[in-house]
């Protein structure tokens, strides 16, 4: 498999050739990038980073090479250990930090890794300064630091318990409210670090929590990916136990899916949906989604009187849109939300905080609050095509052909139409083009898809 760099980090699975994979050699030389940027981009004499892992097998083996790294060229390391993407966000500016880097593959195998890397507000970096990052490491321009000049590493194991309580303070937050319903929630936190932060949040919002693999061992139990089709299981136990939902997060703890009372999804692309609909209740703005999100934010929004803008594909490219127009909830289709009150980043655990209290104040159930949102379905697929094939003119002549159309060309194109959408975009490693379209039925967004499918094979003769 080949190593993946993106401005935003490295990722790639452990073992094998370097460079082909995330070797030790990859990881001392990426990371020793990452610093020398921060060194370079600073005004300080001393930078301090911090640095938290998810649960996977070579989580503990990475995290010591990047810290060990890091102390080389002078820094001041702050190691949470295991911890959340989240976390890892809140902390750099709560311990005021000039950056931070996450190792964590999020939703992959557990044979993957990857370093994702933070600025000093605790964002993912741009990618104006990923590619400089990236130079640096292809041209391998380190300057150590001599022996009196090493860095140091201090461990920090409250971060969490931090996090936690910064949700609980929140404004829109009400712990009263949510131990009033007594509800019974089964978690699913795939052995990982899920499950050293989820049921602690649950448990001091007065929920009785029954958990599923909350050992932080990074054996994942399943697919990681909190879709429907990875899910069997507590979709079963939830009934089982007569619960009032289920709850669900990738590794990381960044994507957050759930889990009606008879088992049913509650529909990954809704979770921000209903957290949009609690958080627009009480402070009425702007939202912003990716351009392959639902459009049942926008219907949301638009009940609130609000506006809804769509950004590019990408985390960062949805919170400078969030910055951008003023956006008070946001985030990604796939379980991200993005509440700025706490900070600018993709959190489960604040996720689950407000969708739990707008359940407690609608009291009524998961299924019913679901029904009360449009129902829209997803179909996402892909077209093979020849290497020699130009991807970029098949999208120009589509973008003509439906120039009467609402569209939009700031990440591939995207055609809106009266009743749906279909989003095209090239991969930049691969000759495909992926196909998200979206309907009233299953039918329509699958036959929408083989409409483009046979529309791209023959803008491509």
């Amino acid at each position: 498999m080949s190593l993946i760099k993106s401005i935003s980090g490295i990722r790639g699975t452990i073992g094998g050739k370097t460079g082909d994979n995330l070797t030790p050699i990859d990881i001392v030389k990426f990371a020793s990038a990452y610093g020398t940027w921060l060194k370079r981009t600073s005004n300080k004499q001393f930078l301090k980073i911090i640095i938290g892992r998810d649960a996977r097998i070579s989580g503990k083996m990475v995290s010591d090479l990047v810290c060990a790294t890091l102390q080389s060229l002078g820094v001041h390391v702050v190691d949470l250990g295991l911890s959340t993407t989240p976390t890892v966000e809140v902390m750099v500016t709560h311990l005021h930090a000039d950056g931070g880097i996450i190792l964590t593959a999020s939703h992959n195998p557990k044979q993957w890794n990857a370093l994702k890397l933070l600025n000093s507000k605790g964002e993912f970096i741009s990618d104006k300064d990923g590619e400089e990052l990236l130079k640096i490491a292809d041209n391998e321009d380190f300057d150590f630091a001599q022996i009196d000049d090493l860095g140091i590493c201090d461990k920090n194991i409250e971060a969490i318990d931090y996090h936690i309580n910064q949700i609980l303070n929140l404004p829109l937050v009400d712990v009263g409210a949510i131990k009033g319903a007594h509800l019974k929630v089964v978690t699913d936190c795939v052995n990982s670090t899920g499950g050293i932060s989820v049921p602690a949040l649950l448990k001091k919002l007065g929920v009785n929590v029954i958990e599923m693999y909350s050992e932080p061992n990074g054996h994942f139990p399943h697919n990681p990916e909190p879709l429907e089709k990875n899910l069997g299981e507590i979709m079963k136990r939830v009934p089982e136990e007569k619960a009032d939902l289920g709850i669900v997060v990738d590794p990381d703890v960044d994507r957050l899916a759930l889990i009606c009372e008879d088992g049913t999804m509650f529909g990954e692309e809704y979770t921000l949906v209903a957290v949009a609909d609690y958080v627009l209740s009480q402070t009425p703005s702007p939202t912003v989604s990716n351009l392959s999100s639902s459009r049942a934010l926008r219907d949301i929004t638009e009940k609130y009187s609000q506006k809804y803008e769509a950004s590019a594909v990408g985390e960062v490219n949805v919170v400078a849109k969030m910055k951008e127009i003023g956006a008070k909830i946001g985030g990604e289709g796939n379980g991200g939300i993005i509440y700025p009150e706490l900070h600018y980043g993709r959190d489960s655990l604040v996720g689950i905080a407000l969708f739990l209290t707008h359940l407690a104040k609608k009291g009524i159930s998961v299924k019913k609050l679901r029904e009360t949102y449009p129902s829209y379905f997803m179909g996402k697929q892909k077209i093979d095509l020849n290497p020699a094939i130009d991807t970029d003119l098949i999208l120009f002549r589509l973008t003509e052909k439906y120039k009467s159309e609402n569209i939009t060309t700031i990440d591939g194109l995207k055609i809106d139409f009266p009743t749906g959408w279909v989003h095209l975009r090239k991969s930049n490693t691969e000759p495909i083009i992926r196909i998200y379209t979206e309907a009233p039925t299953q039918k329509e967004a699958d036959e929408l898809a083989e409409r483009f499918i046979k529309e791209i094979r023959e803008s491509s003769r």
